[in-house]
């Protein structure tokens, strides 16, 4: 975020050329494919919060599941979406079709909040919306396994990241969201 802004800044103040405005990104300017093969461009969601996680179904972690649908049915009618992302960077844990995912997700969790298609997180091959996160999180803030977790303000800007150890239910990621939703405070 802070990258963002002082580029922004820079271009206000005339210390940078226009081309510098074009690199100002948000979460609203990518887009994935929804599980179920339709686009799913990230600025349907404008106006809202997201939690963005990548999710594998044969994880030590995969009960996270349960954790995130609580925290989009508590906060869903306030402006949160979270948006599971499969992905089978660590460990080959999400090695099924979509239709298995999805499948997986509703019978063993209840999931009803969106999902993307499965992609890639991390590496030369990540997805333009996790190599931006990257970006914006630093180097301690990339992903590093499953239910890695990257909250997005309503604006489409950078907030925060949370690893994968950062239960959904944990009090630091809730007081975040709370925060992080539309109309909330602001944080002094």
């Amino acid at each position: 975020m802070a990258r963002s802004l002082l580029a922004a800044l820079a271009v206000t103040l005339g210390l940078a050329p226009p081309a510098a405005a074009a690199a100002v990104q948000t979460a609203y300017d990518f887009a994935f494919t929804g599980i179920d093969g339709t686009p799913l461009p990230l600025s349907e969601f404008r106006g809202k919060a997201l939690l963005v996680v990548n999710t594998a179904s044969q994880c030590g972690f995969t009960p996270q599941y349960e954790g995130l649908e609580k925290l989009w049915q508590d906060f869903r009618e306030r402006g949160l979406v979270v948006l599971g992302v499969p992905s089978n960077d660590f460990g080959g844990q999400e090695p099924g079709t979509e239709a298995q995912i999805k499948e997986f997700c509703e019978v063993n969790f209840a999931v009803d909040f969106p999902m993307t298609a499965k992609a890639h997180v991390r590496g030369d091959d990540a997805h333009p919306f996790y190599r931006w996160a990257a970006e914006q999180a630093g180097v301690l803030g990339v992903p590093r396994w499953n239910f890695h977790k990257y909250l997005i303000a309503a604006d489409g800007h950078f907030v925060d990241w949370f690893a994968t150890t950062t239960s959904p239910d944990a009090g630091r990621l809730r007081e975040a969201v709370e925060r992080t939703l539309p109309g909330a405070p602001a944080a002094k």
